[in-house]
């Protein structure tokens, strides 16, 4: 697999999704939910996009994110956003931002 791998499944997943999810909750699931609901308020929509934000920043903060990619894809995130491989990097690509505020100024 590649980084024009990669972009396309991310585009294909993005549009299967379309604009809502609905998921099935186990018992767990929707206490842990109730309990957030009640300490925290709020709508319970707002509060799964909320930890899907934290999830994804987590997963990108602890390197998890680039060891799924490189077994995948074999691409880390940071080619993944500046659209090209290291090797193509080093070959007289631009430079790559690695500043982490960048990950989501797509």
């Amino acid at each position: 697999m590649s980084l024009d791998d990669l972009n396309a499944d991310v585009r294909t997943i993005y549009g299967d999704l379309g604009e809502s999810l609905a998921i099935d909750l186990d018992r767990e699931t929707r206490n842990e939910l109730a309990m957030l609901l009640a300490a925290g308020g709020g709508d319970p929509d707002e509060l799964v996009r909320r930890a899907i934000h934290s999830l994804y920043r987590s997963t990108v903060d602890t390197g998890d994110l680039d060891f799924y990619l490189r077994q995948g894809y074999d691409v880390t995130y940071d080619e993944y956003l500046s659209g090209m491989t290291y090797d193509e990097m080093g070959s007289g690509g631009s430079q790559v931002d690695r500043d982490d505020d960048r990950r989501y100024q797509q």
